[in-house]
């Protein structure tokens, strides 16, 4: 379509649900598209890869917080410092994996102690003493 392409092109082609490209226009991720005479949405055509980088983003751990953030950095400057965002959300996924290998451990050891309830666990070494709260030992 001349001057745009509409809701349902664009969602297609970034590989979106039209209620997320409505979100993300509500959000200020997406700039409001110009509308034809007959009150439809023309969306740019780079709107797809913003998209695209957008979804890209939000794989990579960021939230849609940090990307409206990111976005509106690098409208502000050439270069917002996506580098150092990098390296603190890597700090955050560790400290993530951190908690669930620790989660994990302590579930494999409620499996080896056979552990058989939240409240009145009856195995001989429970590892979470919440598990034993009214238990006598």
């Amino acid at each position: 379509m001349p001057g745009g392409l509409r809701t349902g092109e664009v969602a297609e082609r970034a590989g979106v649900n039209i209620q997320t490209l409505r979100y993300y226009e509500r959000r200020g991720l997406v700039a409001e598209p110009a509308r034809s005479n007959g009150g439809h949405r023309l969306y740019p055509p780079d709107t797809v890869a913003l998209l695209t980088v957008i979804k890209a983003a939000q794989r990579l751990g960021f939230t849609l917080d940090e990307v409206a953030d990111l976005l509106a950095a690098g409208r502000r400057h050439p270069t917002p410092d996506l580098r150092q965002r990098a390296i603190d959300k890597i700090a955050e996924i560790d400290a993530r994996i951190a908690d669930l290998t620790a989660i994990r451990g302590t579930l494999t050891a409620v499996v080896d102690a056979r552990c058989d309830s939240l409240t009145n666990c009856t195995c001989a070494d429970c590892p979470i003493p919440v598990l034993t709260i009214g238990a006598p030992r």
